[in-house]
């Protein structure tokens, strides 16, 4: 039907548009020779090259650099996919570069989520894409949440458009001690999921806590049905991953255990372990399990007892990724404060702002100005520019890539958003987003708002000019 594309041709649509920079190598002759079998740390390795971009730079704006600094009547350049300099209206601009009016608008880092499920629970939200829980063992390390991505979840353009959000973490669910590996993406256009993970980060490893696991699994009258039942299996496996890795060292032919590997790799720093939990007594016990069998917790995750812990997660070293007043679902949710957020990043501990949710990633950055509202009413004085930080270099911390993205440095992915007002305000949306330098939203160009299938046939979309 004229004005409208199907899936497939929307996707033929945004190669036009964006150019297909993605695109794989050609095929090359075809060979009568296996492959040959290769045990590797990333046997599923990265394909992401960034899309071709023009030297940019934006003039006159109101600059959040990510890690706590701002700039007013700022330049920042962006060239090469990297940012080039950044300072105020005396930063010199190279001949020829794309000038963006940054005049009366904010620009900051682009919105980093450490907890999606987008691609794993893509809209629409059906039975035949729910691939986020595989619920069929407490322990499930072998599985890996990225063979279940979806690159053509509208919910990926969508938290592009609406919400800035330029890298995200896709976790498995939580109805596991261990749900299995998380991936970090670009959220960029591409018909594979190679080609959307974001070069050289770690791998996570979702790990559970509370009531999740142990209503489903002792629902079906087996362990863990109880707290202790939950600690019990997590500490038994990860027993069974030192031994494993003891033998392995010890005799390099020892058969490889997938679920153990994950385990392995984590005690050594490879993969980075994600850990849901709401209680702060509940994480203070997987703080002490952590340095009983040698890993580190990057990240507890939704953690709305946070705020009773700071200390304890400023001295471990662990983030808190946290809405800014969702509670009360359940009971392990109830003892919450609206201040959780500025209360741990008072306490001088790693405080970011997450999803988990495909809407709420459409606008974290309401989610924070909730929460930096209510630290201030509480005589939590914490500056805009600060608070960015929930969005920007903490997340990128917590996902092991802060030395690439996160925050606006010179030699740092050009990753940037253009908001057309406050960010901390409700009517602010972004009005542009550029990924690696390259110009991949602008809201007052149709040729560069991305198009989906949830947007066809609305009055001014769908056209392809």
């Amino acid at each position: 039907m004229a004005g409208r594309l199907t899936g497939a041709a929307a996707l033929a649509a945004a190669c036009l548009l964006f150019g297909c920079a993605n695109q794989e190598a050609p095929p090359q002759a075809a060979s009568s020779a296996p492959p040959e079998r290769r045990e590797s740390a990333d046997p599923y390795p990265s394909t992401y090259r960034p899309y071709p971009g023009a030297t940019t730079a934006i003039t006159g704006a109101t600059i959040f650099d990510g890690e706590g600094g701002r700039i007013d009547n700022g330049t920042i350049v962006l060239a090469e996919g990297r940012i080039q300099a950044i300072g105020g209206p005396e930063t010199p601009i190279p001949d020829g570069a794309v000038r963006v009016d940054g005049a009366g608008r904010w620009v900051t880092p682009g919105v980093i989520d450490v907890h999606s499920h987008l691609g794993n629970y893509p809209s629409p939200g059906v039975a035949a894409h729910s691939d986020g829980n595989e619920a069929t063992n407490p322990v499930r390390t072998e599985v890996w949440a990225e063979h279940s991505v979806w690159p053509q979840d509208p919910g990926f353009t969508r938290a592009l458009a609406n919400g800035g959000v330029t890298t995200l973490q896709i976790l498995p669910g939580s109805a596991n001690l261990f749900g299995g590996r998380g991936v970090t993406l670009r959220n960029v256009p591409g018909r594979t999921m190679q080609q959307m993970r974001f070069p050289g980060a770690p791998r996570g490893l979702k790990m559970a806590c509370g009531e999740n696991p142990k209503r489903v699994y002792g629902g079906r009258n087996q362990m863990p049905a109880t707290r202790m039942g939950n600690v019990a299996v997590m500490r038994a496996t990860w027993q069974r991953a030192v031994e494993y890795r003891e033998r392995r060292r010890r005799d390099a032919n020892t058969a490889r255990d997938f679920q153990l590997d994950t385990l392995v790799e984590a005690m050594a720093g490879d993969v980075l372990v994600h850990n849901h939990c709401y209680r702060a007594d509940e994480m203070a016990i997987m703080l002490d399990m952590a340095r009983e069998f040698g890993f580190r917790i990057s990240t507890f995750h939704h953690a709305v007892e946070a705020y009773k812990i700071g200390d304890l997660l400023r001295e471990n070293g662990t983030c808190a990724a946290m809405w800014s007043d969702w509670y009360g679902f359940k009971m392990e949710s109830y003892d919450a404060v609206n201040e959780n957020i500025p209360l741990v990043h008072n306490a001088g501990a790693c405080a970011i702002v997450h999803s988990d949710d495909a809407n709420g990633i459409q606008r974290l950055n309401q989610e924070a100005a909730k929460a930096l509202a209510d630290g201030r009413r509480m005589g939590i004085d914490i500056s805009d520019e600060v608070a960015w930080r929930w969005l920007a270099i903490n997340p990128a911390t917590a996902l092991g890539i802060a030395d690439q993205t996160g925050s606006l440095r010179v030699g740092k992915r050009a990753d940037v958003v253009l908001w057309n007002g406050n960010p901390f305000s409700v009517y602010t949306r972004p009005q542009q987003v550029w990924i690696d330098g390259a110009l991949l939203y602008d809201m007052n160009n149709p040729r560069l708002r991305p198009v989906t299938d949830f947007e066809l046939g609305q009055p001014g979309e769908g056209d392809v000019h």
